[in-house]
């Protein structure tokens, strides 16, 4: 997996949950960006710190006319 700041992190639900995680990747350490990456997560505005899980799955932002920065 690699990530850029303004991607999205998406993890699905866990058993017996219904609802997958999502958060934004604020920070990317790594130049070659590999995890751990730094997340703000939509469903409590925690940043954490974490490497994604095998079944977390990334989402790009919507390419803007300047792309990526």
């Amino acid at each position: 997996m690699r990530a850029h700041v303004g991607d999205w992190l998406v993890i699905p639900p866990a058993p017996g949950e219904h609802v997958s995680r999502r958060g934004r990747i604020v920070g990317v350490p790594h130049e070659d960006g590999s995890p751990p990456y730094r997340v703000r997560w939509l469903d409590d505005d925690h940043e954490s710190l974490l490497f994604p899980p095998p079944d977390a799955h990334l989402r790009c932002p919507a390419p803007t006319s300047g792309g990526r920065s």
